[in-house]
């Protein structure tokens, strides 16, 4: 989180990466098959991202009225967990202020500011508005414009934020926060957690492991390099070869449900002490939502077995329409889990579709997976998967209905056919 922060606020004015600290950064477009930053994108919302200090007082979020629209503001503490969610599901879709406080603030709120407290002094605004594709984007991008961070001391005057902010000429903007993570050795990685440990406390129901790695010098504040460099050789050893044996072990952790051939997690956002599954989230992506605000599962093979391949045909057939309240979407990917050029520039289908999908006469819905454009009637309903090789799908409810939370509801089995 600190790489993330440090990366993504180490610019002079917002942009569509980023955006200085108490500032958003808005996502103009969706990414398409030659965007290959990140893996897994999506193309049913588009991203307003804002790292928040609160150390020297409240910041408010102003939202606009969005008039129905699908929008949501996960808030993700330093410790990744989503410790609010303003948005369509929980404050409806009419204008609000909410006020993000840091853990020790003690102070009054104006009338008409919702207060949301987060335990750490750092926060990260995720947020995601609904979008219908390219001819829609000039809606979502007033709604952007209309999105505002106002330090609690600057509420009620016409504030507006510093332009061309300094930048650390010490932060690495080449390298990912993954990357600069897993660069470090054990010394160095226990030693910024010791410190960011100071304005980003832990919670109570860490006391137990808190006190087996005091036993290790490792408390909020402390000056860890100093202190494993004094440290007996072999103790040194040891803690280096426990770190790095757990970091190879992150990659491969099992996470979430398999079932009809999708992968799914149900636990990405909240996540007490399983401490295996919140390192296993960030190792993957960070900034997962609730459950309760979109639920993600993943196919790799068909129902039937085997991996799902380019040479042949699928049907995912949805007996009626996924179970939500907002939207949802079917996404393709190839084996290097990004979108997939295709000859009608379709990365996915689903309830923002256009053309809308087709409906069987009884309201069922037939997704047709192939790399072949089919009949003219199956048209709407075409994912185009790759020319070539092994791909994925991802689909994505989000604000689920009951039936999704209570894990009732799972994905069909794709199908193939032909």
């Amino acid at each position: 989180m600190d790489f993330t922060r440090q990366v993504l606020t180490a610019v002079h004015a917002p942009n569509n990466n980023g955006a200085p600290v108490n500032q958003f950064g808005n996502k103009r477009v969706f990414p398409n098959a030659t965007f290959t930053n990140v893996v897994n994108p999506n193309a049913d919302t588009l991203y307003s991202s804002a790292w928040i200090d609160t150390q020297n007082e409240p910041i408010i979020l102003s939202v606009p009225d969005t008039h129905g629209r699908y929008y949501l503001m996960p808030m993700f503490n330093y410790w990744t967990d989503c410790f609010a969610s303003p948005g369509s599901r929980t404050t409806g879709t009419e204008p609000g202020n909410y006020a993000i406080t840091g853990p020790d603030w003690n102070g009054t709120l104006p009338d008409g500011v919702a207060r949301t407290n987060s335990s750490t002094r750092y926060v990260w605004i995720v947020g995601r508005i609904a979008c219908n594709g390219s001819s829609d984007y000039a809606n979502v991008w007033a709604l952007q414009d209309q999105l505002k961070l106002t330090p609690l001391s600057a509420w009620g005057t016409d504030y507006v934020p510093p332009d061309n902010v300094p930048v650390d000429p010490n932060v690495n903007t080449t390298a990912s926060p993954l990357d600069q993570t897993l660069a470090l050795d054990a010394s160095s990685y226990f030693d910024m957690v010791c410190r960011l440990m100071v304005d980003n406390p832990p919670y109570e129901a860490d006391a137990p492991l808190l006190a087996e790695i005091a036993k290790i010098g490792i408390t909020p504040g402390a000056n860890y390099t100093q202190y494993f460099d004094g440290l007996d050789q072999d103790v040194r050893s040891a803690i280096e070869s426990g770190y790095h044996a757990a970091l190879a072990g992150i990659p491969s952790s099992s996470m979430g449900s398999q079932q009809n051939g999708w992968q799914f997690t149900y636990n990405i956002a909240d996540f007490g002490t399983d401490y295996t599954t919140r390192a296993t989230v960030a190792y993957r992506g960070l900034g997962g939502n609730l459950l309760e605000d979109a639920f993600y599962s993943s196919a790799l093979i068909a129902g039937s077995g085997g991996r799902l391949s380019s040479d042949k045909r699928y049907v995912l057939h949805f007996n009626g329409t996924p179970p939500v309240n907002g939207f949802w979407s079917l996404s393709m990917y190839n084996d290097h889990i990004q979108f997939v050029d295709n000859p009608i520039d379709r990365y996915m289908v689903g309830s923002l579709s256009a053309p809308s999908l087709t409906k069987n006469p009884d309201g069922s819905i037939d997704i047709y997976i192939q790399r072949d454009q089919p009949t003219t009637d199956k048209m709407p309903n075409w994912l185009p998967a790759p020319a070539s090789g092994n791909f994925s799908m991802t689909l994505r409810l989000y604000w689920p209905q009951d039936s999704v939370v209570d894990r009732s509801w799972i994905p069909p089995a794709v199908v193939p056919v032909g």
